[in-house]
């Protein structure tokens, strides 16, 4: 039950992430459905790489999930660097939408505490991972009212909040690994661990989720560092 409950609310945040940053896009009809279609090739990849078990396979140079993690933010990264009108329409996706999207976090947060309850998971890994995750989305909720009514007086407070979220999503992926059976950095977790994070439909978390929130936050980040420029001394 547990799992299909989970299938449908982690779809719909998905969903529901991608139909509002894309919506708010400054792209032509066409570069909105470009970018609609290559999201869609993503995340048809990730879950049919998930339901290969793929995701399982740690004992290897580089895991599969490892590489779904971080590709996803690398290219984004590379994209905005390279081509102006990629970094211009990524700067162009307001602070406030960007916050107010991270509340949704309180989905995979509240599912990883549960299946810890549920003896799925173990360890540390899903109760920072997961109690990580409901703080950040809980104080996102506030701060996107503050933003919405005044960004410039609640810098400092998007700036810390930035960097908790950003630290929140690294600790899980470092945690995940070092609890995931089979890693060669394992060192938590036993035999449970963070095993059920490989199979659907909470493979999702890690290789849809977290790409989308880490550039969210990187996304802020570097438009707080323009306004700081814009700023006069």
């Amino acid at each position: 039950m547990l799992d299909l409950i989970g299938a449908m609310l982690l779809t719909a945040v998905i969903a529901i992430n991608l139909n509002a940053a894309i919506t708010m896009m400054p792209l032509s009809t066409a570069g909105k459905l470009t970018t609609v279609a290559i999201a869609g090739m993503w995340i048809g990849l990730a879950i049919a790489l998930a339901a290969t078990g793929i995701y399982a396979a740690m004992a290897t140079p580089v895991p599969v999930v490892g590489l779904m993690v971080g590709w996803p933010v690398i290219l984004v990264g590379f994209a905005a660097l390279l081509f102006g009108k990629v970094r211009e329409t990524l700067l162009a996706l307001p602070v406030t939408l960007l916050v107010a999207l991270n509340a949704m976090r309180i989905v995979p947060g509240a599912f990883m505490v549960l299946l810890a309850l549920q003896g799925r998971l173990s360890g540390p890994f899903p109760q920072s991972a997961g109690w990580g995750d409901i703080i950040v989305g809980l104080t996102a909720i506030p701060l996107a009212l503050a933003t919405a009514r005044n960004l410039r007086a609640n810098r400092q407070a998007v700036l810390a909040w930035n960097v908790l979220g950003t630290l929140d999503l690294a600790m899980a992926v470092a945690l995940g690994a070092a609890s995931a059976p089979g890693s060669p950095i394992q060192i938590f977790g036993e035999t449970i661990g963070s095993t059920a994070m490989a199979s659907l439909p909470w493979s999702n978390i890690p290789t849809l989720l977290v790409p989308f929130y880490l550039i969210t936050h990187g996304i802020i980040f570097a438009k707080m560092a323009r306004t700081e420029r814009l700023i006069p001394a």
